[in-house]
């Protein structure tokens, strides 16, 4: 067995392999050293979500052509001299693996200049090789032009994800920058469509707002603590206004994004009580402590860092969060059921004193006999007897008290000049009708009774059936979303105004990405704008009321969201068996015995009627014999 040392450029795309792993680890690394080399201003554009190109423009201090092609090679960086400096790292980059590793499997082209310089550079990389640098006149700072990506390592290129998935990472890294620094200014481009434009914001707040908009902000509290172990600052949302998403929830320590899931378990806690099951809050956190008290060197991509004293921030993150929900009064309120209710006025003790209170006179007249003249007004004319066409003064005999006279068969005379011929059996009675229109032909055959809202209760042979509303609407929704999905196709139901909802930018990717699948399934969904969607139809069963459709669509960016694998025999019993849970949800309320009986006719129609697709009763019968013995 031969040892050998392995050259440069495949150390490289080895070391690549941990850096970038997608076009959104290139954004990342380039949006970090731009904010190093001291900018206000970057700009990242983007083409077919990074594949084809990336480039990222700072307004920053620039580099020499000495250091334009050195900062290519490995382990070159100006952050670090010596040991000690690994102890107080207050940077973004430090290890000068990242723009080694971009050149290792890219084409890289480097246009730099410092302000003191009147002229710049070009540099030019490609497979970890130095192609040429050129002078050339090129704005003070730098600019990154990254090239197709993963082009000699065509193994990666294969499993990279479709453009909105690549894209939708690209968002969430640009957002993890962005939110560090509300006092620069950011932009990003994709395809040539503004995506983001935001400019320096007075506050954090106005940061959020500006990129997750004014209903996330409206519903933040503030969070303020400082101890000798780390100084916690940012934002909460309000109990109310929490997703079954874990979306918009974000930690930073020293300026640096992180993820914790052992700090996220301190916030959740903080709303124990607070939240229903599967809800989570959003949350903006940054925490300072001394750089020596965290290590941010355990994890290449740096997402993950490593506390002195985590136990110790772990009930300060925690005492802080309650803290700011209990000083907002964020508890269970009392709701009093007063509709219906008349408001009761409320009098002093000596009402009675200062105003003369009497009984009101009636002003009966105790002469009235409400059975004269049958009961009908004098003013006839006002009134048409619609039977024959004729009306009660068109010149009947007296006596006839304005109905038509009657021949010996029973037929009204004169409606065989007028009444239309019916089939063979001659003309027809229009008397029997008009007596039609009365006759409730849609009431139920049995007696169906509603219980709370929840339940349905009709007799049936064995004894009582109890309909449990909610589960049989999931089971026939399922069975209608498991044919639709099948055969692609489902009846859509249009709502009477398009209800438009803020997502934000990853979510709109989010519903582009599965738009085929949505609209085989009866969503009439459309992106608008960035970070906005349209709802114009929801499949049958849905309710169309705007605030079910803006809950309906929280549902779906939950079940989208959701990365677990799906083997492809079970995915569209799965997708169905979500979908259907979401229109159960939120269907309107049973308000009459008609539509109950549908329910049940609807239900009963189902191959499977007595359980949901996850396997929870519909219905039970209690028999007779069972109730008896109660009594």
């Amino acid at each position: 067995m031969d040892i050998r040392i392995l050259p440069g450029n495949i150390a490289n795309m080895i070391a690549a392999g941990e850096v970038v792993q997608r076009p959104a680890s290139v954004v990342k690394e380039l949006m970090e050293n731009a904010i190093d080399a001291g900018a206000d201003h970057v700009s990242v554009v983007v083409r077919d979500a990074g594949k084809t190109l990336i480039r990222v423009i700072d307004n920053g201090c620039g580099m020499t052509p000495d250091d334009a092609v050195v900062c290519f090679e490995r382990h070159a960086t100006s952050k670090i001299a010596s040991k000690e400096d690994l102890m107080n790292i207050t940077t973004f980059g430090f290890r000068g693996e990242a723009l080694a590793s971009i050149a290792a499997v890219s084409e890289v082209t480097l246009k730099t200049r410092r302000a003191e310089d009147e002229l710049g550079c070009e540099v030019v990389f490609a497979d970890s090789r130095h192609v040429s640098t050129n002078e050339i006149s090129t704005p003070k700072g730098s600019s990154f032009a990254v090239r197709n990506l993963f082009y000699n390592v065509p193994a990666r290129r294969k499993f990279l994800k479709s453009d909105n998935v690549e894209f939708k990472h690209i968002v969430s890294e640009f957002t993890h920058v962005a939110l560090t620094r509300h006092d620069m200014e950011f932009d990003l481009v994709h395809n040539d469509r503004d995506v983001y434009v935001l400019k320096p914001a007075k506050s954090l707040k106005f940061r959020i707002q500006d990129m997750f908009g004014k209903g996330v902000a409206q519903n933040l509290v503030d969070i303020h603590a400082e101890t000798s172990v780390v100084k916690v600052g940012g934002y909460a949302a309000r109990p109310d206004s929490a997703t079954k998403t874990q979306s918009n929830q974000y930690f930073f320590i020293n300026g640096r994004y992180f993820r914790s899931a052992y700090f996220h378990k301190a916030v959740m806690r903080a709303y124990e009580k607070l939240l229903p099951d599967g809800y989570s809050p959003s949350y903006f956190i940054y925490m300072e402590t001394d750089p020596g008290a965290v290590d941010v060197n355990i994890s290449p991509t740096k997402t993950e860092v490593k506390f002195e004293d985590d136990s110790v921030i772990f009930q300060i993150l925690y005492a802080c969060v309650k803290e700011a929900l209990g000083k907002n009064s964020f508890g269970a309120a009392i709701d009093f059921d007063t509709e219906g209710m008349p408001d009761i006025p409320v009098f002093g003790r000596h009402f009675d004193d200062l105003y003369q209170t009497r009984e009101p006179s009636t002003g009966a007249d105790s002469g009235y006999n409400p059975f004269d003249n049958d009961g009908f007004p004098s003013e006839e004319q006002h009134f048409t007897n619609v039977i024959g066409g004729f009306s009660p003064s068109s010149g009947y005999p007296e006596g006839s008290d304005g109905f038509p006279p009657v021949s010996g068969d029973g037929t009204p005379a004169g409606v065989q000049d007028r009444t239309p011929f019916h089939g063979t059996s001659g003309y027809v009675d229009e008397r029997d009708d008009y007596g039609k229109l009365f006759e409730d032909k849609t009431l139920p055959s049995k007696s169906v009774l509603i219980f709370q809202g929840k339940y349905i209760l009709t007799q049936v042979k064995s004894g009582l059936l109890v309909v449990n509303i909610r589960r049989a609407t999931e089971r026939i929704l399922f069975e209608k979303f498991l044919d639709a999905y099948s055969k692609n196709g489902h009846i859509t139901q249009t709502t009477l105004f398009p209800v438009s909802v803020r997502t934000g930018v990853e979510n709109v990717l989010l519903f582009r990405e599965h738009a085929g699948m949505l609209a085989s399934l009866g969503f009439d969904i459309s992106p608008f704008g960035n970070d906005t969607i349209v709802v114009n139809g929801v499949p049958e069963g849905y309710s169309a009321e705007p605030g079910k459709v803006e809950m309906m669509v929280t549902d779906l960016i939950a079940v989208l969201s959701d990365d677990r694998s799906l083997l492809p025999e079970t995915m569209a019993s799965t997708i169905a068996g979500r979908f259907a849970k979401i229109g159960a949800a939120g269907r309107d309320p049973l308000t009459s015995p008609i539509e109950a009986q549908r329910l049940i006719d609807s239900l009963f129609a189902c191959s499977n009627a007595e359980y949901t697709s996850s396997g929870h009763k519909t219905m039970v019968i209690l028999p007779a014999d069972e109730l008896d013995r109660r009594f």
